[in-house]
């Protein structure tokens, strides 16, 4: 068998395990454009609600990320992930409950609210879930790919489900995007059923506390190294109204080409020089882009910077990922990647609020400088870890 065909195979193993992570953010895509809209018009609810309602899945996904990570260690990755397509589907039966109780805008609400909760849970548990089973079944040596593949998973759903969730909506409102997550979702469950399960490692489990005091320099290196991405995502449209620029939609495509193109090509590199080197060179790349958009005199330079920032962004979170589950037993790697991933949704979380802050104080341009600068943070944070690793080896 030649190393090409022997790449190839393990790939495919990966994807048959990650496209559950695929349904999952699909789920999440499809809803994204249209739901907002929905409670704002046709339930005649204010933005403010309508926000409430779309960040509860966010809130649900931070506080069961830990816990998914927990019962992947114990109850084994496919319980969870089956359980995580469950609470996906569920979603979709909310979202049609809400349809059918749309004569009463109360009810209809609390029926969302209810699908979101769903939503952010099965978010966590069939992402750290899927990442555990994947890691399990090509071997640890392999985490870094388990884990670009499954980042490319949730881009490439995302994409997919945010148009085609507007498509569908144009032609059948929102049952019609509904009625696919549930379809998608029980497709996912029994395609779930067909895949051959790991063994639970034994062992002692660890405290949480005691897995937070152990990965907490990475997760706080992911979250600082994320705050460029949130920036970006939340925030270039109103950027490019600023200065009268067109063609937002298409820089914030720019840095998603770049984030795939880079975790495709370059993920390997994780494996061969290791996860700390590597978030410090992305740090580099992804500072150099937030910067250029602050400086941007056009929006194609904008755009540039924008798919620097997606390039640099790309390989911090399986980077730092490897090194944080290298920092736990076996038995103790699902809660340390549900820990490591609730940093993330930490930062995205807080990066829209403060950073609105700031631009309201000085100027939209202002948070791209203020952004480079946590990231200059985060490289700092992870060259102390380098050093640390650096000088204990040398003791060794």
């Amino acid at each position: 068998m030649t190393p090409s065909a022997t790449q190839t195979q393990l790939n495919l193993r990966i994807i048959s395990i990650v496209v559950f992570t695929c349904i999952c953010y699909l789920s999440i895509g499809l809803p994204l454009a249209v739901l907002p809209g929905y409670i704002h018009y046709q339930l005649g609810y204010s933005t403010f609600v309508a926000g409430v309602v779309i960040s509860l899945q966010y809130i649900a996904t931070l506080f069961s990320r830990p816990h998914a990570g927990r019962y992947a260690d114990i109850w084994g990755p496919k319980r969870v992930v089956s359980l995580g397509i469950v609470c996906c589907l569920l979603s979709g039966v909310f979202t049609l409950a809400a349809v059918l109780l749309q004569s009463v805008p109360l009810l209809a609400v609390a029926a969302l609210l209810i699908g979101r909760i769903f939503l952010g849970v099965g978010e966590s548990f069939t992402a750290t879930g899927a990442t555990l089973w994947g890691i399990k079944t090509v071997g640890a040596i392999h985490t870094s790919r388990v884990i670009s593949w499954n980042g490319v998973a949730t881009y490439v759903a995302m994409a997919v489900g945010a148009p085609l969730g507007v498509l569908l909506n144009g032609y059948f409102g929102i049952s019609g995007f509904a009625v696919v997550v549930v379809l998608v979702a029980f497709i996912g469950l029994l395609f779930a059923r067909t895949r051959q399960d790991v063994s639970v490692s034994g062992g002692v489990r660890a405290p949480f506390h005691v897995v937070v005091r152990k990965i907490w320099p990475y997760g706080l290196g992911l979250a600082l190294g994320t705050v460029g991405f949130g920036v970006i995502a939340t925030f270039i449209t109103l950027y490019f109204s600023a200065h009268d620029w067109q063609g937002a939609a298409f820089t914030l495509s720019l840095f998603s080409v770049g984030f795939i193109c880079i975790r495709l090509i370059l993920g390997n590199t994780i494996t061969r020089y290791g996860g700390v080197p590597v978030s410090l060179a992305c740090f580099v790349i992804e500072c150099i882009g937030l910067l250029i958009i602050w400086q941007a005199s056009s929006a194609w330079v904008a755009g540039i910077g924008a798919f620097l920032t997606g390039s640099g962004f790309s390989l911090v979170f399986p980077a730092l990922g490897v090194e944080a589950v290298k920092q736990v037993e076996e038995q103790n790697q699902g809660t340390a990647l549900g820990t490591y991933s609730a940093f993330l949704d930490l930062a995205l979380g807080l990066t829209g609020p403060v950073a609105g802050w700031v631009a309201g104080y000085y100027s939209l341009g202002t948070i791209y400088l203020l952004a480079a600068a946590v990231v200059v943070m985060a490289f700092i944070l992870i060259l102390r870890v380098y050093l640390q690793q650096r000088a204990g080896l040398r003791r060794a």
